[in-house]
């Protein structure tokens, strides 16, 4: 076994929000992994009970470690809190409601030597009712190893219809020597894409990124799921930290093209919701602003406005 496959080689950090009834899965799926060091659960101010589950669980775990913020601060402060903290030469990043299949750790660390980063396809299982069957699918369905450059991460971020597909739900083993020596941690101000930020900025900067098939990453895809009740605010600091990722770098023709088609699918997305505050405030001028656009941003609420008449028309048929 390598050094980097030794026990203690990796740091575990986990954004917990009103996740009282899968925090201690979550927990207890990094500590079974015989490389994982401590794992430091950071509380963005949940109102269940959240909070207590984990502080029970630190008191009987010594290498759990709790805090709590007494504000929502949203999950991108809340990880940089936990990552502060680490001290392992890899930091895990794990969801409150997630959690890892027995072995994957020292899966990702076999392949790890080369890279800075190192994901596995996510194994994604609906949240389903009492008594049903949950489906089970894979993020990419990727079947052998992937290099990935910054133009390819950031083409694999722009939203397809009808699918959550992104690369920027990867959630890689990334290591704190490079995290520390660029000053990289995740942007405080997003509450929306804070991973697909912290990826883009290290690919910008050089990091070496591979995804290899699924490890055993499990993410339980709930219908009111934080990533997927975003707001137009949201989505436009999202738009705006790509205008400052241009502005920055120097990126390469092809990974500014990759970047501009980001940037429009989170613009059409800010639309949309433009569209939608036009209609409740029965403004017409409100509701017809947002076309003003490129034909791909015009294209999309088309489209958006087609399905949301067919929901509509089907609803009223029933």
């Amino acid at each position: 076994m390598s050094a980097a496959a030794e026990s203690g080689a990796v740091d575990v950090v986990v954004a917990a929000f009103e996740c009282a009834g899968t925090i201690e899965r979550a927990v207890r799926s990094a500590l079974a992994e015989p490389q994982v060091r401590r794992v430091f659960v950071v509380d963005d101010a949940s109102r269940d009970d959240t909070a207590p589950c984990a502080f029970a669980l630190a008191e009987r775990e010594p290498r759990v470690v709790v805090h709590r913020f007494p504000i929502n601060r949203g999950p991108s402060v809340a990880r940089n809190f936990a990552l502060d903290l680490c001290a392992a030469p890899w930091i895990a990043p794990l969801d409150g409601d997630d959690y890892f299949q027995r072995g994957r750790i020292a899966r990702l660390l076999a392949a790890a030597d080369s890279f800075d980063f190192v994901a596995d396809d996510i194994v994604q299982v609906e949240d389903a009712e009492p008594g049903g069957a949950a489906s089970r699918r894979t993020l990419t369905g990727q079947t052998d190893q992937r290099r990935l450059d910054f133009a390819a991460f950031v083409a694999g971020n722009v939203g397809r219809r009808g699918r959550r597909r992104e690369l920027g739900f990867l959630k890689p083993l990334m290591r704190r020597e490079f995290l520390d020596r660029h000053h990289l941690r995740y942007a405080d101000e997003l509450r929306l894409g804070e991973d697909y930020a912290l990826y883009a900025q290290a690919l910008a900067l050089g990091a070496r990124f591979v995804v290899l098939p699924a490890c055993g990453y499990v993410a339980v895809v709930r219908l009111n799921s934080l990533s997927g009740l975003h707001g137009r605010r949201d989505l436009e600091r999202l738009r705006d930290f790509d205008a400052r990722l241009a502005a920055a770098f120097d990126l390469r023709p092809a990974d500014r093209r990759a970047l501009r088609r980001h940037t429009l699918s989170v613009e059409a997305r800010v639309r949309w919701l433009a569209v939608i505050d036009g209609f409740k405030a029965r403004s017409p001028r409100a509701f017809c602003a947002p076309f003003a656009g490129p034909p791909q941003i015009v294209g999309f609420l088309m489209r958006q406005l087609f399905a949301e008449g067919v929901r509509r028309a089907a609803r009223l048929a029933r």
